[in-house]
């Protein structure tokens, strides 16, 4: 079957690596033309993955029968548009994966009366902001991925000075105010069959504190969380893919949680760009990426897969990060139970979010 994966970058790599092991002519897009994963492809062309018309032709004109992506929310919209257009497999409509991935429309389809929603406000010019009353807060892109361009403000003018350095970052040029959640982090993975929630499994997410917007250090499972706290948060990922129109396949969620409370920070239909499902594999043997892809290849699913077992280890990722532009230092972690890089010793780091970026990751006992 000809698969078109949407990306090459770190996140990708373990769909290309999927599709190819299960004997599936890979086919790749991405703006930029040395991403980690264009190497393990079978066809790679340098086509921008926002650019719906454009990934449309390059699907007709190589007959691609799938096109999909994992980790990366502006890849989300152009396979459900592409998709729907050429009456391709898919999980999710066009406008659901819009939603999804305009944080000020996924706010307001939410609405205010929404239990887990945050105050918000949508900017396109400084003088917007001045309309939020929520502080402290967190300013970012309505339309970005990756941390970028997101900074925690204090008062008004705090989030005027940071306005320009958000919306830089914005397709669109548009940024939204929140307000800023104090309590620990988690995400959330969970799977949906024709509308019902089958499996949902509540992780540990640290962050670096020293930097803005969430930059994600470590994950963990099984959960700390109260199980009546999880109970809420598992609640709220429910309501939250009933209203924006979630139905099948994977999607991923960022929950803070406030006095007991869980508060809904991004969702996401589809796999999240961290490696989630390998860890849950080593957790409780349950394999999402297997389980995605014979779902939107096959249309079939074998709900026994998402069955957590009995026996479940503590486990937890490890990103390994270093500062922009520095060169990376690549070590070994002889423990770990598994360990990718994604540079080689020496090579400049990337600039994603502008503070600490993932050069690979490790997953071990803890």
């Amino acid at each position: 079957m000809k698969i078109l994966i949407l990306g090459a970058g770190s996140a990708q790599v373990d769909a290309i690596k999927y599709c190819k092991e299960n004997g599936h002519e890979v086919f790749g897009c991405s703006y930029t033309n040395n991403d980690l994963g264009i190497g393990l492809l079978d066809h790679f062309d340098q086509i921008n993955i926002v650019d719906h018309d454009a990934i449309l032709k390059h699907v007709k004109d190589h007959g691609i029968e799938i096109i999909y992506s994992v980790g990366s929310d502006i890849a989300m919209p152009t396979v459900s548009y592409v998709s729907e257009k050429l009456n391709l497999p898919h999980f999710v409509s066009f406008k659901t994966a819009e939603i999804c991935n305009r944080k000020h429309v996924l706010r307001e389809t939410l609405g205010s009366d929404f239990v887990g929603n945050v105050k918000f406000v949508c900017a396109s010019d400084k003088e917007e902001l001045e309309e939020f009353s929520g502080y402290p807060g967190i300013i970012k892109p309505v339309d970005s991925q990756g941390q970028r361009g997101v900074s925690k403000v204090e008062s008004k003018e705090d989030a005027i000075s940071h306005f320009e350095d958000a919306v830089s970052y914005s397709r669109e040029k548009k940024v939204i105010l929140e307000s800023f959640l104090d309590g620990p982090e988690v995400s959330a993975n969970a799977y949906f069959v024709n509308g019902e929630m089958v499996f949902c499994l509540v992780s540990d997410r640290t962050s670096f504190e020293e930097f803005p917007g969430g930059i994600v250090k470590e994950h963990y499972l099984p959960c700390h969380l109260l199980p009546d706290v999880q109970r809420k948060v598992i609640d709220l990922c429910g309501r939250v893919a009933k209203s924006v129109g979630v139905e099948n396949g994977p999607c991923y969620y960022q929950i803070k949680v406030q006095d007991g409370e869980p508060y809904l920070l991004e969702v996401t239909p589809r796999l999240d760009g961290c490696h989630m499902w390998r860890l849950i594999k080593y957790h409780c043997n349950v394999d999402l990426l297997d389980v995605t892809f014979k779902h939107l290849l096959y249309g079939t699913i074998d709900l026994h897969e998402l069955e957590l077992g009995s026996e479940t280890a503590n486990v937890r990722t490890v990103f390994m990060s270093q500062p922009t532009n520095t060169e990376v230092k690549v070590e070994e972690y002889p423990d770990a139970l598994y360990e990718q890089w994604y540079y080689k010793e020496g090579e400049k780091v990337k600039r994603m979010n502008g503070y600490m970026e993932k050069c690979g990751y490790r997953i071990e006992n803890y």
